[in-house]
């Protein structure tokens, strides 16, 4: 990323900014805007978010925030009540609670002296989700958003369940959180009440995986916050962002198909990060990318931005299966809107171990084949959603395929591009009342090595909608459709294309209450690919900028990080387990003479074919140090089942220096409900 240094605004930056809200809370705000806005008010851009401005965040906020402002525009980055150094408890994700808040909050910028009255939002993950659903609220100042790997759809499209399936990622991700809420305000911030604000917090910290697994069905806790239930809510232009590493690039394809406002669409290579600092590559220059589109939205100048392709994306090459890329070759192409005209839904038929793109007589009915799968498939799944790129993306799939029934074409003598969802419709049968199913998508190169493309998961029970699972009844043929995962790939000629079945996906996603085995009726099973023709006078977008940014906040490494990701199998008591360890190491803030730690160490583990064994452990430490104040919190998460539960325990320590000061224990089971 090139640093710039010279904007067309001279930017200062407002710290300790305290925002009040009715109920005389205060949060905590950082605002960067141009000196010059002290007589000329310009526009304000909120981020919304919970990670602690003035450290864990600090330094990604002083890249884009900066930028923005000497561009024009007052950055303002705030708290969410309960985290950092604001007021208050934070009880979960999206409550009421938060988006009224936020409302305020708009209110508030929009009457200060160096606004102009109009406000705008934007934001990454939980700022891309607040963005949207605040944007549903139409509060009056807002003109725009620019929202990034976030959902309008928070059950059947989060972090928490895929195709009615328990993500892991439910567990990793509560206890993410259930760490960063146990963590104290800044003394330097907030004074010498930081101590009450922090016991407070730690009165009030709960686990939030127990609340998440208490709605394992699409209900009206879901509901809320999903922009989905009223799309037509969403009243200002949206600029919706992710990349194919991301759990959450589908969204972006919803949005552009059933949002009633000017939008547009943009899907890099990228994993769970701002495309400027995109992983896998190539980053772009998306900071000059949101100054086009605020200067359109907010400023009325005619940048061009509405006069581009709907949706841009990146059309990935064929890859050899890794665990990390540093860049995903490919091209950028360009589609004039969403469903495009230039896909073209084409069908391929399951035969034994074969996928054909010729018609099959409707009365076709092979040999049904059968498949049992251990529950080692998926140890090679990677994340749900990659947050960190490396080393969490799905590896070489043959072993994988080894457990699954397996569907190839002939190798291919041309090119094949295909762009959004592959969706694979099945008629099967299954010897149990509850069951799952997984389809992954593969391209197989000659040598034999399988980079998976897509997947997609399907409980069983919930075939015929979220809200209403209802149990299988055994032997019972029936007809359900799979979705996969939207993507654009281009499968070279001399290469495969191989749909794999499995009836378990383990870590990746909680496996069943026991073993299953699926039936399927190859011939009356198919697979609808999105096929992008390839076309000789296709007109590419033009590229983007290369990425830049304002200088980060200076910053040392005191103890470098660790990342860690182990499969390991012990053939003698038949105990397997997937180590995944996150070390962020040891920061200096130098500006704020604060040290921090973050690591967080997962373990996924089971015995043989034993469903009953599968466990989830989730341990985090955060510490923050100065001179003599050092604090530090340690959070453990268990996840085990039954056939009939879900177990829960969880545990909460809180030091100052070496005295532990707080500890608390949860034990908790959850019915299982169809799941």
């Amino acid at each position: 990323m090139r640093t710039v240094t010279s904007l067309p605004h001279e930017v200062r930056r407002d710290d300790h900014v305290w925002i009040p809200l009715s109920d005389g809370t205060r949060l905590s705000a950082r605002v960067w805007r141009p000196v010059s806005s002290d007589d000329v008010p310009v526009p304000a851009i909120l981020e919304f978010i919970p990670y602690r401005l003035n450290d864990l965040t600090a330094q990604r906020d002083s890249i884009h925030h900066p930028y923005l402002a000497g561009h024009g525009y007052a950055g303002v980055r705030v708290d969410l009540r309960g985290s950092g150094n604001s007021d208050g408890i934070l009880a979960d994700e999206y409550l009421e609670r938060e988006l009224a808040d936020g409302e305020e909050v708009l209110a508030w910028l929009a009457d200060q002296p160096w606004c102009d009255g109009t406000t705008a939002m934007m934001g990454i993950s939980w700022g891309g989700f607040n963005a949207l659903q605040i944007a549903a609220r139409r509060p009056p100042s807002l003109k725009a958003i620019a929202t990034l790997s976030s959902t309008d759809d928070r059950y059947a499209d989060d972090v928490h369940y895929m195709g009615g399936c328990l993500l892991s990622d439910n567990l990793s991700w509560a206890s993410t959180m259930f760490a960063y809420n146990s963590c104290p305000p800044d003394p330097a911030v907030v004074g010498p009440r930081w101590r009450d604000m922090w016991r407070e917090r730690l009165e009030h910290c709960e686990p939030w995986l127990v609340e998440w697994l208490r709605h394992q069905r699409r209900d009206d806790y879901w509901r809320h916050g999903s922009v989905c239930e009223d799309y037509a809510a969403v009243g200002c232009p949206v600029l919706a962002v992710s990349g194919w590493a991301d759990g959450y690039s589908n969204s972006v394809f919803r949005l552009l198909r059933h949002l009633n406002v000017p939008r547009k669409g943009l899907i890099g290579p990228w994993s769970h990060k701002y495309p400027h600092l995109g992983r896998p590559g190539p980053a772009i220059g998306f900071l000059q990318e949101l100054v086009r589109w605020w200067d359109h939205w907010l400023k009325g100048v005619d940048t061009g931005v509405m006069d581009e392709p709907m949706l841009r994306i990146w059309m990935q090459e064929s890859a050899k299966p890794a665990t990390a890329y540093e860049q995903r070759p490919g091209r950028w192409i360009g589609e004039p809107s969403w469903p495009s005209p230039n896909v073209v839904p084409t069908e391929f038929t399951l035969l034994r171990n074969r996928l054909v793109a010729e018609p099959v007589p409707g009365d076709a009915d092979e040999e049904p084949l059968t498949i049992e799968s251990p529950l080692s498939v998926g140890q090679f799944a990677g994340k749900w959603c990659s947050y960190n790129a490396p080393p969490d993306l799905p590896y070489d799939q043959r072993e994988e395929d080894g457990g699954s029934l397996v569907f190839d074409t002939d190798v291919l003598t041309e090119r094949h591009e295909i762009l959004g969802s592959p969706v694979v419709h099945l008629e099967l049968s299954a010897d149990r009342p509850n069951a799952m199913v997984t389809v992954r998508l593969s391209d197989v190169s000659p040598e034999g090595r399988a980079t998976r493309v897509s997947y997609g998961l399907l409980n069983l029970t919930h075939r015929d909608g979220h809200d209403r699972p209802q149990p299988l009844e055994p032997h019972r043929r029936y007809r359900v459709s799979v979705p996969l995962n939207g993507v654009a790939q281009a499968f070279p000629a001399g290469h495969r294309m191989r749909i794999a079945v499995s009836t378990s996906y383990w870590p990746l996603a909680w496996p069943p209450p026991e073993p299953v085995r699926l039936t399927v009726f190859p011939g009356r099973s198919s697979v609808t690919f999105p096929v992008r023709p390839v076309r000789d006078d296709e007109v590419s977008p033009g590229p983007f900028d290369e990425p830049e940014g304002t200088p980060p906040t200076p910053t040392q490494r005191l103890r470098p990080g660790d990342g860690r990701w182990t499969v390991s199998r012990d053939l003698v008591n038949y105990r397997s387990a997937l180590d995944v360890v996150k070390d962020l190491g040891v920061l200096r803030l130098d500006d704020i003479d604060l040290d921090v730690r973050r690591r967080a160490d997962e373990r996924y583990e089971w015995v043989a074919d034993d469903f009953e064994s599968a466990r989830g452990s989730v341990d985090w430490t955060m510490r923050f140090t100065r001179g003599e104040w050092d604090v530090a919190t340690v959070t453990h998460t268990t996840l085990t089942c039954t056939p009939t539960e879900f177990v829960v325990h969880a545990r909460l320590d809180a030091y100052e220096g070496t005295q532990r000061m707080f500890s608390r224990n949860w034990h908790t089971s959850v019915p299982r409900d169809h799941v």
